[in-house]
């Protein structure tokens, strides 16, 4: 039996977010327990080049809602970045959720060869399918969810593993 594009996209995403979810939820937790104000959790960055909490949590929902829709060959859902508490992104997560929860997997499977090409900022990408989803979606997404945990633990936060990965 091989492994389908829906199978190695959707279900994944929907798991590692759910895991994003359960993170947010301690954070949150965290930041009240030890008096750190959420919104100075949320705009903490590891290196001042980098995005904050807050925008990784933005980023890693965006790549896991257009990884979907581009498999699936859909507009892009538009999620305008406002969110600015923890409770705001556990919303945006529940949307993104929700829209992968709708694809369905004969909208994905044999997407392998479907040209998949769009413009970042002056960047223009071409791949296909199968490309799109092991070089661009998934690895853009672990970053930036690995980033939104890394900033985590720089803060002191008990995370591991587990947390990460979720049951396996």
């Amino acid at each position: 039996m091989s492994l389908t594009m829906y199978q190695a996209s959707v279900p994944v995403l929907q798991k590692m977010l759910t895991n994003l979810s359960g993170i947010l939820t301690k954070a949150a937790a965290y930041a009240d327990e030890r008096k750190i104000d959420r919104s100075v959790m949320l705009a903490t960055r590891i290196f001042p080049d980098m995005f904050s909490l807050l925008r990784q949590v933005q980023i890693t929902t965006d790549f896991a809602k257009s990884c979907g829709a581009r498999l699936a060959g859909i507009p892009l859902p538009s999620f305008p970045d406002t969110e600015t508490t923890f409770d705001e992104l556990q919303t945006r997560i529940s949307k993104v959720q929700e829209f992968l929860a709708s694809l369905k997997p004969e909208q994905i499977d044999g997407s392998e060869g479907r040209p998949i090409s769009f413009k970042i900022h002056d960047n223009e990408f071409n791949f296909n399918g199968a490309d799109y989803l092991t070089n661009f979606g998934i690895p853009n997404f672990y970053f930036h969810m690995t980033a939104a945990y890394a900033i985590l633990r720089m803060c002191g936060m008990d995370l591991g593993k587990k947390d990460f990965l979720g049951p396996v």
